[in-house]
């Protein structure tokens, strides 16, 4: 027998033996695209620390939704930022606030033929840009947060929102929302819990998409990065509460918790590449030092080899585009 005798290269010899035997695929539905609305504007605001990103307008929001639909897109994930801020985050109750308005329009412009994920948390809508409510001595309040989240979860489940998704990362938020959801009729509303969310650096583009107030950081409530036991914890929490699906935030440089988690999870499990992954591969591209797609492409199949079912990607729609244009 001549050398070598195993020669795994035989399968990589076309595109078509390639795709054959791919162990991982990518499709649109696999994607979840996060979408910016902000109110008052009259025409979208480039984030410029994410290029080809923007706050949108009310109208400009539904139009985004129906390509997104068109696209074949997994969903949408909606985060609204109000035009008023107030230390309680009041904007986020309000049935008539920006986010819940968005959700009612969105889900009256695609029906149900897109998930229309929405931001359960306040870091949008108060002033002191945290995910709760903060006391007299600066620490978020856990249990005073979780009442408020009750109420976010009912209005935006009252909206019309396929999923509520929340992100703040307080202990027992998923059993306090999934009893306000179902005392409230909303039985068959489920829950996308950040389970396994890092206080990360990656945040960084995401604070001026969402006008962030916040001064200091968030690692008294948002994950340490050393620690990885710890996710399979909250993961393992958030799932005896009633997760109906499971989050782990970001993705790239935590592709060993998605991994555990996705192992160990019996639910869907989904992983958010942040904005600043985002941020990272179009400044490098702008510098003409990667090709844009084929890393966009690489670090989303990552994440899905990785495990996750579900990514959240500010890519999701020109991914979707690459994906069909693929023969």
């Amino acid at each position: 027998m001549p050398f070598p005798a195993d020669r795994p290269r035989r399968l990589r010899r076309t595109p078509a033996l390639r795709r054959l035997v791919a162990e991982t695929r990518l499709h649109p539905a696999d994607l979840i695209l996060p979408m910016f609305v902000r109110e008052g504007l009259s025409e979208p605001s480039p984030i410029i620390s994410m290029p080809g990103v923007v706050q949108h307008t009310e109208a400009t929001l539904l139009d985004a939704a129906r390509e997104a639909r068109d696209l074949g897109l997994g969903g949408i994930m909606l985060f609204g930022i109000p035009s008023a801020r107030d230390p309680q985050g009041s904007a986020g109750t309000d049935p008539d606030g920006i986010l819940n308005r968005s959700i009612r329009a969105v889900k009256d412009s695609v029906g149900e033929e897109l998930p229309v994920m929405s931001d359960l948390c306040l870091d949008e809508f108060t002033d002191h840009g945290h995910c709760g409510i903060v006391d007299e001595t600066g620490y978020v309040d856990n249990d005073a947060t979780l009442e408020i989240y009750a109420l976010m979860g009912v209005e935006q489940a009252r909206a019309g929102a396929d999923v509520v998704a929340p992100s703040g990362m307080m202990d027992g938020q998923v059993a306090v929302i999934r009893e306000a959801l179902d005392d409230a009729g909303f039985q068959h509303v489920p829950i996308l819990a950040y389970a396994a969310k890092y206080a990360s650096g990656f945040y960084g583009p995401f604070r001026e998409a969402v006008d962030s107030q916040l001064k200091g950081d968030r690692r008294q409530y948002q994950m340490d990065a050393p620690n990885r036991r710890e996710a399979l914890k909250e993961v393992e929490l958030d799932l005896a509460e009633g997760a109906d699906m499971v989050m782990v935030k970001p993705a790239s440089a935590y592709l060993d918790i998605l991994a555990d988690v996705a192992a160990t999870s019996d639910v869907p499990v989904a992983a958010y590449q942040v904005s600043g992954e985002y941020a990272m591969i179009e400044a490098a591209s702008a510098q003409g030092w990667i090709d844009r797609k084929q890393v966009a492409m690489e670090s989303l199949m990552a994440i899905r080899r990785a495990g996750a079912d579900a990514v959240l990607t500010y890519y999701a729609a020109e991914a979707a585009r690459w994906i069909k244009e693929t023969p």
